[in-house]
């Protein structure tokens, strides 16, 4: 992976620009991001400081994956969903209000450069992990695939704006039947054998891991896996976000916050 370790690391206030749902289960927050905050790499996170709002009173701070970052517009972006008190009280906060992050944090995706076509997989909220991807893919010239999974039609996220950054992108939903492990291994292995993929890229799910494990041990394709875990410190002291790794024919264990939060596809195991 991407060396991050000697990137460094920021406590910073950042107003809030916009905070706003873009459909009935997730919602955007827009920062105002100073320059320096914003070198990130695709699969980073910042730690964000959930406000107090009314009897809303988090104490730990959340991880969040970058939604995007852009340096030219000052701007930091967040998709979360609302899951419990800290995501409540972030949904409390409006236009000119300041939340205190620290960041950039952990290592991010790689590209290599043998990897021309590069597909995504992913589901729910684990698409906005790649979304930064998806940008990066499209500077370096690479063609990226997306499929993007969901409950139904109405809660799939990040089509446009992975088309907006020139990726191809294929939907399959619970609800339409396409979504299941087998349809789903059906649908990439068609595209594997019409147009190729030289590595894969997925975020959060068991399910998605397992199989997209056994496609890339079958065909020898390399992959990586952002994983989401509890986090404390969300800088590596706690030893709370540790996560188990087969490497070597060992199993090791390290900080998903530290050493991650991107890590090896087939040396990942899940939990």
């Amino acid at each position: 992976m991407t060396d991050m370790t000697l990137n460094p690391i920021f406590e910073t206030i950042c107003r809030v620009k916009s905070n706003e749902p873009i459909n009935r289960e997730y919602r955007l927050i827009v920062l105002d991001a100073p320059s320096h905050i914003l070198k990130c790499e695709p699969g980073q996170f910042f730690h964000l400081l959930c406000p107090t709002k009314g009897d809303l009173r988090p104490y730990l701070r959340r991880p969040m994956s970058i939604y995007g970052f852009y340096p030219e517009a000052g701007e930091l972006h967040f998709l979360y969903k609302i899951a419990g008190e800290g995501t409540a009280a972030l949904s409390a906060l409006e236009a000119g209000e300041n939340l205190n992050v620290v960041g950039p944090l952990g290592h991010g995706f790689d590209i290599q450069d043998d990897w021309q076509k590069l597909m995504v997989v992913a589901r729910g909220v684990g698409l906005a992990t790649l979304a930064p991807l998806a940008q990066k893919a499209q500077q370096m010239g690479r063609k990226l695939t997306a499929i993007c999974s969901a409950r139904s039609p109405e809660v799939l996220m990040s089509i446009d704006h992975f088309k907006a950054l020139g990726a191809e992108v294929i939907t399959v939903t619970d609800s339409e039947g396409t979504s299941g492990v087998e349809a789903l291994e059906q649908l990439i292995e068609a595209h594997i054998q019409a147009e190729g993929v030289d590595a894969f890229y997925t975020c959060g799910s068991n399910r998605l891991l397992t199989m997209l494990q056994t496609i890339c041990a079958r065909h020898g394709i390399p992959g990586q896996i952002a994983l989401e875990q509890q986090m404390a410190c969300g800088v590596g002291m706690c030893q709370c976000c540790v996560r188990s790794f087969r490497r070597k024919d060992k199993i090791i264990h390290e900080r998903v916050c530290k050493e991650g939060p991107v890590f090896n596809l087939q040396e990942a195991m899940g939990c």
